[in-house]
Parts: structure tokens; C-alpha cells; sequence
């Protein structure tokens, strides 16, 4: 089946029902289900806001401890998710594959749907016979908005992108992550490092969050000064990073050879974690290792720890009131407290938010967690 041909069934499925759905607001009869037996998460978020959402899957869980729940989930992260956190099942989804998209419609129908991020999956909800549907209010354009039948406001004060994603459930707030909530994903079987080790993961999504390859040396260096190994992580196409940190390779490289399940067991048996503002980072929190996150561009507020991750060792170190992080929108949302800077490289050329990270003060902020690390027999 085409792209077109499944976009065609979404919505061929979907406006029958969103034309049912408008008639019962009009006459009053739509009300949201009495009794939830099943739920739908759907969206389609990168690793870390996709890991972020592990609030709402806690929150959904103990309001509704007898529910069957389902997240939509973007094909490559589906591994990470093999053991069922929060006896969660997560449905492999890719919004141009139209087999994905198949394959979630006929596994509706649902008594209640929640959509994180972008509004156009409740569309997705709509058509996989979502009874009730709840998203963040505001998206755009409007017509993303049309099959929701309730809405929630971003809040009015700084909070953490995963504790608004669970508000979107109704109920008091899951209590705090522990890292034997999520259990470890099956993975193919590599050779782990000698420990103790800490892994050092210089890539992400774009140049402007990385730190500048001679401090990462000098990191390294320091690790190795102390007894720890320092070990290399990156993704398939961010080789050059881990090459340009060292470039006479004196230390040991997984570069571009683990899947993200692999991944989860390196940085779990790993003494500690340093990485950008990146989707690694918060794999480091859900596996329970004391994790350092160097925010530049990104919010540190909106992507640390919040309410739900705050017994985790986890410090998102960044220069506060950095004066070029000054976008005010998450997920197409405005609030005046938002502070983040989406801008590519072709408006900005050089990363000077992630230049303001020294040496001194990442040497010191991971010499803190190491002595929690200890604490937690890391070390």
C-alpha cells in the first residue's frame, strides 16, 4: 500500500466519525466514557520527548490500573520499549508507511485517546474509533484541532515537557521515576567495556548543540587520569564528531555500531553518562545512570527533570538567560515563559550558548554526580 493509499484510509475512516462526533457536541450527547477499558498514546516525537512521555504512561497506569494502554511509537525506538514499561504496548508507527498506519487502525477500537505534541494524530485517534480524544490546546493550523474533544492549556509556570504531557491524563500526578519501573529492553548480544567506564557521547540532532571537540578531549583525558575508562558513543552518521574529540583514536569507539536497545545497556552498566541536550540523555535517566546533559540552544527547564524524574541523577548543566535562547514556542504552542532557540545553522553558525560550557564547569558538575554515582555503588 502507497503513502497516499494510507492517508487516504486514515481519513476516508476518520471524517465519517469526526462528522458523528461534531452532531453529538451539537446535541449534547458526546461525553467522555464512563468506564476506560482502553487507551490510546499518539503521537510521533523524537527519542527524548518520546522518552519524556514515560510520566504519562506512569500517571495512566495508576488512574487506570486495569486498562489495556497502547503508544504509537516511531519504528526505531520500539526496542526500548520490548519489556513493557508500565505494561505498555508500543505500536510501531511511521506516518508514510501506510502499513504502520494499518496495522493501528485495526487495533482499535478505544474508550479514551491522548495526543502529545502535534494534533494532527488525533486524526490517527479519530480514525482508529477513539472514543474520547485529549490534546494540548492551540495547535496549528486549526484544522489539526478538529477531532479533539478536549483540550488542555500548557501551564502558566515553568514545568517540564514530560510533566505536561501528564496532564494531559486526568488524576494526581505518578509518583517519581525509579529506574526498576522500566525494565531492560532484549538486546543482541556486543562486547561491553572492561568497567569501570564512562561514556562520552559527543553528537546530536544538529552542530549547534555540540561542545567543542577539544574540550571533549580534555574530558577524556581527565577520565583517564582517574581510572575511568572513557568510552565513545555516537550515531550512525556522527562519526566524524567522535573523530575530531580523537583524532589519534586512543580510546575505545562504538560509533555508529549499537542499536538503541545496545545503547540502553552500555550507558545502564556505565559509571556515568555525558552527552548534549539529546535524545541519549534521556536514556541515561531511564536506565538510572547518573547522566550529565550540556544544554546550549535547548531548554533546560523543558527537558529536565521536573517533578516525575527528580530522585534521578541527572544535572542539565547550561548558561541561564543565555540572550539568543529567547523562542518562546514548544510544539507550535507560545507561552511567555518558554525560553529555547530552534534556530538552524543557516541563521545561527556558531553554537556561543555551548561555547559558555567550560571545561571547568562540566569537569566539576560531573565530579558531583560521580560521588552520587558512589553513593548509588556506580563507583
Amino acid at each position: 500500500m502507497s503513502r497516499a493509499a494510507g492517508r487516504l484510509r486514515l481519513f476516508a475512516r476518520a471524517l465519517p466519525r469526526l462528522v458523528l462526533q461534531r452532531a453529538g457536541r451539537l446535541l449534547g450527547h458526546r461525553q467522555r466514557p464512563a468506564e476506560v477499558r482502553r487507551i490510546l498514546i499518539a503521537h510521533h516525537l523524537l527519542l527524548g520527548d518520546t522518552l519524556m512521555l514515560t510520566a504519562l504512561l506512569a500517571k495512566l497506569r495508576a488512574r487506570y490500573p486495569a486498562a489495556a494502554i497502547a503508544m504509537t511509537c516511531p519504528v526505531p525506538f520500539v526496542a526500548l520499549y520490548s519489556g513493557k514499561p508500565y505494561a505498555v504496548e508500543a505500536l510501531p508507527f511511521n506516518p508514510h508507511d501506510a502499513g504502520t498506519v494499518s496495522a493501528i487502525l485495526a487495533n482499535g477500537p478505544y474508550d479514551l485517546a491522548l495526543v502529545p505534541g502535534d494534533n494532527r494524530h488525533a486524526w490517527l485517534a479519530l480514525a482508529a474509533g477513539s472514543r474520547w480524544i485529549v490534546a494540548h490546546a492551540g495547535d496549528t493550523p486549526d484544522w489539526k484541532n478538529w477531532p479533539v474533544d478536549e483540550s488542555v492549556n500548557y501551564p502558566d509556570t515553568p514545568t517540564a515537557w514530560s510533566d505536561m504531557a501528564a496532564q494531559l491524563a486526568d488524576g494526581p500526578a505518578a509518583a517519581p521515576f525509579r529506574a526498576s519501573d522500566w525494565p531492560m529492553p532484549a538486546a543482541r548480544s556486543f562486547a561491553l567495556p572492561d568497567q569501570p567506564y564512562v561514556v562520552l557521547h559527543p553528537g546530536a540532532s544538529t552542530p549547534l548543540k555540540h561542545w567543542p571537540a577539544a574540550r571533549w578531549t580534555q574530558l577524556a583525558d581527565w577520565l583517564a587520569s582517574r581510572g575511568l575508562r572513557p568510552i565513545w558513543s555516537a550515531g550512525a552518521k556522527e562519526a566524524a564528531v567522535v573523530a575530531a574529540a580523537d583524532p589519534q583514536q586512543r580510546y575505545a569507539s562504538y560509533a555508529g555500531q549499537l542499536d538503541l536497545a545496545q545503547m540502553s545497556r552500555l550507558i545502564a552498566n556505565a559509571n556515568a553518562l555525558v552527552c548534549p541536550d539529546t535524545g541519549i540523555a534521556h536514556l541515561g535517566r531511564v536506565v538510572g545512570t547518573p547522566t550529565l546533559a550540556l544544554f546550549g540552544p535547548g531548554s533546560s527547564v523543558i527537558s529536565g527533570a521536573g517533578e516525575f524524574w527528580r530522585q534521578c541523577p541527572f544535572v542539565a548543566l547550561t548558561e541561564r538567560d543565555f540572550p539568543c535562547r529567547d523562542q518562546t514556542v514548544l510544539f507550535r504552542r507560545h507561552k511567555d515563559w518558554i525560553r529555547r532557540c530552534g534556530r538552524s545553522t543557516r541563521e545561527c553558525g556558531h553554537a556561543r550558548c555551548m561555547d559558555a560550557l567550560g571545561f571547568e564547569r562540566v569537569h566539576d558538575a560531573l565530579q558531583g554526580l560521580m560521588a552520587n554515582g558512589k553513593a548509588l555503588g556506580k563507583l
